[in-house]
C-alpha cells in the first residue's frame, strides 16, 4: 500500500500586511473654500483676541448654522488640521504644520470670474491661484525677465516674465531658452531640419539664427505680465 500521505496545516502567512493606516498622513492645507475660510478666521480671530472663536461666533461670521460649523470642525480634525476640547469653550488650535493659501508664496487670491465678451458677475470666493501648482513640472521650473522685442508676435514683450521647464529636448515649434555658442541666452522657438538647427524669433525685424547644435536649457511654458 502507498504510504499515507501526511496532513498538512496551513499557517497563515507571515509576509507583514501592509497597514491600512501607519498614522494619519499629514495634511497641509484644507480641502474646500469653506474649510479653508474658517481655518483663516480662527487663526485670525485668535492673534487678535488671545483665544479662538466659539461655534456661534463662526456661525455668525458666515452666515451658516452651528451645526454646519460643528460638521466643518468635526471634518478638519479629522484631517488632522486643527484640534478642539469639545468639553471646553474657545479651544480650537490649529495644527502646527498648517499652511494657509495666504501663507504660501506664489499664490495670488483669485476674486472670481470675468468674460473677456459678455459681462459676467466676478465673484469674491477667496479661491487662490498659485503658480506652482499651475506650473507644476517633474523636471522643474524657474522664471526669466524678457529682455527686447524678438518675440512680440508671440504675444511677449520686454518686461514680461517667461516660465521655463527644465527640459532640454524640445519638439519642433516650442518656444525655448538657448544657449548660444557667444555664451548669451535667446529666446526663440525651435526649428530641427535639415541637419541644422533654425532658433526663429517672432518679430520680422530679427533674421533666425541657424547653429548644426545648440543647449537649450529649457521650454517656455508660461507667460507673466504686469500691466503697470
Amino acid at each position: 500500500m502507498p504510504p499515507k500521505r501526511r496532513k498538512t496545516r496551513r499557517t497563515k502567512s507571515t509576509r507583514p500586511t501592509p497597514a491600512r493606516s501607519r498614522g494619519r498622513e499629514r495634511q497641509t492645507r484644507p480641502a474646500t473654500p469653506r474649510q479653508c475660510e474658517i481655518l483663516t478666521y480662527v487663526r485670525d480671530y485668535t492673534h487678535k483676541n488671545g483665544y479662538s472663536p466659539t461655534y456661534d461666533e463662526i456661525a455668525n461670521e458666515f452666515g451658516i448654522s452651528k451645526v454646519t460649523v460643528f460638521e466643518h470642525l468635526t471634518t478638519l480634525e479629522e484631517r488632522g488640521l486643527l484640534t478642539r476640547n469639545k468639553h471646553k469653550a474657545r479651544s480650537l488650535r490649529l495644527a502646527s504644520h498648517l499652511e494657509l493659501p495666504d501663507e504660501r508664496p506664489g499664490c495670488i487670491p483669485m476674486a472670481g470670474r470675468i468674460a473677456a465678451g459678455l459681462p459676467i458677475e466676478a465673484i469674491e470666493d477667496r479661491e487662490v491661484i498659485d503658480l506652482d501648482e499651475m506650473f507644476s513640472s517633474d523636471h522643474g521650473t524657474f522664471i526669466l525677465e524678457v529682455k527686447g522685442d524678438s518675440m512680440i508676435d508671440d504675444q511677449i514683450a520686454e518686461g514680461d516674465y517667461v516660465v521655463v521647464e527644465q527640459r532640454n529636448t524640445p519638439y519642433n515649434g516650442e518656444m525655448v531658452v538657448a544657449l548660444l555658442p557667444d555664451g548669451e541666452a535667446t529666446l526663440k522657438r525651435f526649428y530641427r531640419e535639415k541637419g541644422r538647427i533654425r532658433l526663429q524669433p517672432a518679430n520680422p525685424k530679427y533674421k533666425p539664427i541657424w547653429l548644426t547644435e545648440v543647449e537649450v536649457q529649457g521650454i517656455v511654458i508660461g507667460v507673466i505680465r504686469r500691466m503697470r
